[in-house]
């Protein structure tokens, strides 16, 4: 799977069933090749033109990566 295909997913976050928002980037252990988390962009930001901070997820709190959600724990 590319990270081309991540972006077009929805973030969504089982807890509270909010959606978090769409991945923007990934940071990536330079030693290793792993993902170490996804940036996403948090909703409405652009529309907005809010200032807010993008959310970090890390690789560990993903669920399930589904064909249109990926489905994140976050508390």
């Amino acid at each position: 799977m590319r990270l081309s295909d991540l972006q077009s997913k929805d973030i969504v976050n089982i807890i509270d069933g909010r959606n978090i928002g769409n991945i923007i980037d990934a940071k990536v252990d330079v030693n290793t090749g792993e993902i170490i988390s996804l940036i996403v962009e948090n909703k409405g930001k652009f529309m907005s033109f809010s200032k807010g901070e993008d959310t970090e997820i890390r690789w560990q709190s993903i669920e399930r990566i589904g064909e249109d959600v990926i489905l994140v724990k976050l508390n």
